[in-house]
């Protein structure tokens, strides 16, 4: 499902926020269920549960 969301650190360092070739633009790309989406939404909370920090070279630690 892709929403864009508020979020509680920038949506550009967020690893769920990807290039959407399709739309032309950038989007949260992280996939809700139906219970999931309206829960967030119910919550009015401007910031965002599923933010995670996306640090390229976590991966390549990991290689190691």
């Amino acid at each position: 499902m892709a929403e864009k969301k508020e979020v509680q650190g920038s949506c550009e360092s967020c690893e769920f926020y990807v290039y959407d070739d399709e739309m032309d633009m950038y989007v949260c790309d992280i996939n809700l269920d139906e219970d999931e989406m309206q829960a967030y939404y119910a919550s009015g909370s401007k910031r965002c549960a599923y933010y995670r920090f996306y640090d390229e070279y976590k991966t390549v630690q990991k290689q190691n």
